[in-house]
């Protein structure tokens, strides 16, 4: 796609107003949403008035909830961690975390698993997939921009079927113009976190001179696009802008290229193994021997540390401020994580599980008020109202924080971003408890406004 200049993205999403149903008022994410709507027998009209029809549940049948999620491959610990989220809000349908599943108005839930790859192609192939099950309820979805943007929610969209994603996080997917009428999503908003990385190299690092390396994704353009564009308002220069291709393996010449500037912070926001191999072969180029260096939450994982190994050590990575969830919220710290320790043997591997938790308790919410019982206990869920209700959650309590979404998709509207210094971070060695070296609390206003100027 062509690289759009930050004014353009500014805005795209000037016209937009984190981690329930209509106006829920709900302060507790550790209930479970209440069950039962009431029985109508306008159901045949209901659903032949809306343009997507209904999602038709028959009596004894569970209700089918796909998941689009990058689950093998690199990226698979990112994804990995959003379907376990997804398998504890099931879980928690009957108000325990018990490793049994709930059920929602009476109904089993069954999922149907699919693989994003973190790639266009992927999206295309896992959404076309998806859609041919019939009365798929919704989807969870993408881990990664790149299989949303333009291609999964698209395909989704034009059929009716909403798609939430705990993860993508490029500024057009929830943009004027370019904006699906069926997508959501509960991460943040990268206009937030690249502007909340580029305070971070300007107040902490004290940075002067900053360069960015960003790989062909629209995940990590838009994020390096962010930073350089605040990083500049903050009264920094940047001295370098190069772009990768993320199954690019020897960086080498173009850290020697970067280091020719010796800029005082080094910003890479890219994927798994591209991030953990551009901070490794960084430590042997001397002219960055005094430059801070990190990327964001799609390095942010076991492997970063892994293959980077000691190199890794004294970087930076930034993602959504887990203290911050973990100091407000008793039930993430004394029940949640536990609960997935337990029953995925594992610690948290990436820093959207709980986004994808609070996507399907907003989604079930959405679908108690919507759902249409029958008196065999069928269930008929206009899609379109299923859609209205969900966007009409306002003031939701959960796991990330309050969840108001807006009508362009965004959900998470004002987030706390943190930057964490590896190895004393969450994503990397999974320390739900580590403390962050810089924290901020933004919204997307007032992001925008500051870079409209």
């Amino acid at each position: 796609m062509s690289r759009p200049r930050w004014l353009t993205v500014v805005a795209l999403i000037g016209v937009l107003a984190v981690f329930g149903a209509a106006c829920s008022n709900n302060k507790s994410s550790s209930n479970p949403p209440a069950g039962g709507t009431e029985s109508g027998g306008n159901a045949e009209q209901a659903c032949a008035a809306d343009e997507f029809g209904c999602v038709e549940v028959a009596a004894g049948q569970p209700i089918q909830l796909g998941t689009l999620l990058s689950i093998t491959g690199d990226t698979a610990s990112l994804g990995l961690d959003s379907q376990r989220g997804v398998k504890l809000a099931v879980d928690y349908l009957d108000g325990t975390l018990d490793g049994k599943d709930g059920q929602l108005l009476g109904h089993d839930i069954k999922l149907d698993n699919e693989d994003d790859g973190c790639t266009a192609e992927g999206g295309q192939s896992g959404a076309a997939k998806l859609v041919g099950i019939p009365n798929l309820l919704a989807v969870i979805g993408t881990s990664c921009s790149s299989a949303a943007l333009g291609v999964a929610d698209k395909i989704f969209s034009d059929k009716g079927i909403l798609l939430i994603s705990p993860s993508n996080t490029n500024p057009n997917l929830t943009a004027e113009g370019t904006h699906q009428d069926f997508y959501l999503r509960t991460a943040h908003n990268d206009t937030i976190q690249g502007s909340v990385m580029a305070d971070f190299a300007n107040k902490v690092v004290k940075a002067k001179t900053a360069a960015t390396i960003h790989d062909e994704s629209p995940y990590a353009d838009a994020l390096a696009e962010v930073f350089r564009a605040a990083f500049e308002l903050g009264g920094g220069q940047i001295v370098g802008n190069e772009a990768i291709q993320s199954t690019d393996t020897d960086f080498k010449p173009l850290l020697t290229n970067i280091g020719q500037n010796a800029p005082d912070y080094l910003y890479y926001p890219d994927f798994n193994p591209a991030c953990a191999l551009i901070a490794k072969q960084a430590a042997g180029i001397s002219s960055l021997s005094n430059t801070s260096m990190g990327g964001s939450d799609g390095c942010g994982a076991p492997d970063y540390a892994k293959i980077a190994g000691p190199a890794a050590d004294g970087t930076f990575i930034s993602g959504p401020d887990l203290t911050a969830i973990v100091g407000q919220n008793d039930f993430y710290k004394n029940t949640f994580v536990p609960a997935y320790n337990k029953e995925f043997n594992t610690a948290t591997t990436a820093s959207f599980h709980a986004h994808a938790f609070d996507a399907v308790n907003i989604l079930f919410k959405a679908v108690e008020e919507s759902a249409i019982k029958g008196d065999d206990g069928s269930l008929s869920i206009p899609r379109t109202a299923l859609k209205d209700a969900i966007y009409a959650t306002n003031g939701y309590d959960g796991l990330t924080g309050t969840i108001t979404c807006v009508p362009l998709g965004d959900c998470a509207t004002k987030v706390a971003i943190a930057v964490y210094k590896v190895p004393d971070d969450p994503f990397t060695g999974g320390a739900t408890n580590a403390k962050p070296v810089f924290s901020e609390t933004k919204t997307l206003e007032e992001v925008e406004a500051a870079l409209n100027g």
